[in-house]
């Protein structure tokens, strides 16, 4: 037995509000609709699912208080990625930087308040 794939699910407020965030803004792709509450935004080889709730997550808090993340995006240029967001307006929470772990990580907020983080690998700063 092999597990093949993990998939998280992120709750919305605004079911087409965040397609549209992660679609048009963020420039991932809506692999799925079902009905009118739940959906599967994909790129690559990673993909998650949203699902129509009615009230905010309540990890939101918890998390950016924390500082843990909801969702990372492994990206091949931070920088390239930090500018299309920026172009697409969203605020970078932390801008790229390279951290002692090997990697050069970003970090934003999504429309529903969610803490996603894209980074990629990179020479640890202290080798």
């Amino acid at each position: 037995m092999a597990v093949l794939t993990i998939t998280p699910q992120l709750r919305t407020t605004d079911l087409d509000g965040s397609i549209r965030f992660y679609t048009e803004r963020v420039g991932l792709k809506l692999e799925f609709k079902h009905a009118d509450f739940y959906a599967g935004i994909r790129s690559g080889n990673g993909s998650f699912h949203l699902k129509l709730v009615d009230s905010q997550d309540p990890s939101v808090a918890f998390v950016d208080e924390g500082g843990h993340l909801h969702l990372y995006l492994g990206v091949d240029d931070v920088d390239s990625f930090a500018e299309r967001l920026r172009t697409a307006g969203i605020e970078l929470i932390q801008p790229p930087c390279n951290t002692d772990w090997g990697t050069r990580e970003l970090v934003f907020h999504d429309d529903q308040g969610h803490t996603i983080y894209a980074g990629m690998p990179v020479a640890p700063a202290n080798k």
